[in-house]
């Protein structure tokens, strides 16, 4: 069984870019109003500041304040025009769909965070700082707290331009990509407190089932993010029913179409409801439960690197290896068998399983496609075939099969130099094959 790496699952779903800096912002705020305590106790001579703690007069807190402030409101203009230089580099060389990783990115959005909540500190200690015929207010403890935050704020910035500088490299986003496919394997077959096991049952014989059932149609259009199968498990349970679903994660479905079938149809009402409670469908793929979906990430990264405009080799040769490493954890732990069972072995929930066969077809076929004049590529993925062979279930050695005949076939303009090491790697792969 799998041991499930560290790495924390994340999907689209967490996309929010202006909820850390809120946070911080009102936490500014709320760390204003503390330090201002001692110092309105000096200002009353309730305590006293000890001199060396101070600094300096109002001339001079008023002219710390005013260059705080002018400096990190420039370093915060600065960091959005990086952030969106960063995204417009991602688009281009990793592709759309990976923006979300870089707006969920937890530096950027403390970074972001941290100045803002700095210049709203920095704000209401220039607010407070006054002087009149009357009153003469400066609150030193501030005033430290101030040259504290800034300088926090000033050390964060190095590990943000460390971090912008490591994640837009290419290897380091393969691995993420490939790293996330941990959890979510993990994730599906973790089962709930209602859930057990039971026998393999006939897929054929529960779609024909199936058509005796009441249709529940999908409420709303978008794409099959997740399924909480614990809490649809214990719903059908006491139903006394069974739900045959006619979508798994991943797959687009439009409103009104038929999501899933509720047997006996006496229950459809109370499934519905169920449904649409333990059901997520959005705007977005996301890797929760949807193995085909970090792979075809991948996949893109690759597609977009051996195009004729950027040609980059390395990168493609590097998506075949975490691609191989995402085959064979998936091969090993189907990420959904697409079977649920109650607690006495009875068939709850049923979906469409996602075969091992058909995430290795779209693991090869595009990047075989791209790079038919790349014998450095082609000749990976013959090797990575080779090294699988033994470790894959029979099904999908047989898909890896037609992929490496396919591959020898497809190669063209190759000299024979290269022609000779491509037919030695096929000959390799086909015998680890056998």
């Amino acid at each position: 069984m799998l041991t499930p790496r560290s790495t924390k699952l994340r999907s689209q779903r967490d996309i929010n870019l202006w909820r850390t800096p809120l946070a911080l912002s009102l936490g500014a705020i709320g760390l204003f109003g503390i330090t201002l305590i001692p110092d309105t106790l000096d200002k009353f001579g309730i305590i006293h500041i000890p001199p060396w703690l101070t600094m300096g007069s109002i001339d001079d807190a008023r002219a710390i304040l005013s260059a705080m402030m002018g400096s990190v409101a420039t370093v915060l203009a600065l960091i959005f025009s990086v952030a969106l230089l960063v995204i417009s580099m991602v688009a281009t060389l990793f592709g759309p769909r990976l923006l979300y990783r870089f707006l969920q990115d937890r530096v950027t959005q403390n970074t972001v965070g941290i100045f803002m909540a700095t210049f709203i500190y920095i704000c209401l200690c220039f607010l407070v700082t006054h002087e009149d015929p009357e009153s003469r207010f400066v609150p030193q403890i501030s005033l430290i707290t101030s040259w504290v935050l800034v300088v926090a704020s000033f050390g964060f910035l190095v590990y943000y331009s460390h971090r912008i500088a490591s994640s837009i490299q290419n290897p380091d986003m393969i691995v993420r990509i490939a790293d996330e496919l941990y959890p979510a394997v993990v994730g599906s077959h973790k089962r709930g407190p209602a859930e057990g096991t039971g026998a393999q049952p006939d897929d054929a014989a529960i779609l024909r089932l199936a058509e005796d059932g009441a249709v529940v149609p999908c409420p709303r259009t978008g794409y099959l993010q997740h399924l909480d199968h614990g809490a649809l498990v214990e719903a059908t349970r006491d139903a006394g029913a069974m739900l045959v679903f006619r979508f798994r994660p991943g797959q687009f479905v439009l409103r009104g179409e038929p999501l899933a079938s509720a047997v006996p149809p006496a229950a459809a009402r109370v499934l519905e409801t169920a449904i649409d409670r333990h059901t997520a469908i959005g705007h977005h793929r996301t890797v929760t439960q949807d193995a085909e979906f970090g792979i075809a990430q991948i996949v893109e990264i690759a597609i977009r690197a051996l195009s004729p405009a950027v040609n980059d080799t390395f990168t493609g040769v590097a998506c075949v290896d975490w691609l191989a490493d995402a085959l064979l954890v998936l091969a090993e732990n189907p990420p959904l068998e697409g079977n649920w069972y109650d607690t006495n072995g009875t068939l709850r929930v049923w979906m469409p399983a996602t075969r091992i066969e058909r995430l290795a077809k779209l693991a090869f076929d595009q990047i075989r496609q791209a790079s038919t004049s790349t014998p450095a590529v082609l000749i990976r993925q013959l090797n990575v075939i080779g090294r699988l062979a033994p470790r894959i279930p029979e099904a999908a050695r047989r898909a890896l099969a037609e992929q490496a005949d396919a591959i020898r076939d497809g190669a063209s303009g190759l000299v024979a130099l290269d022609r000779r090491d491509l037919e030695a790697a096929y000959q390799r792969a086909r015998a680890a094959l056998a």
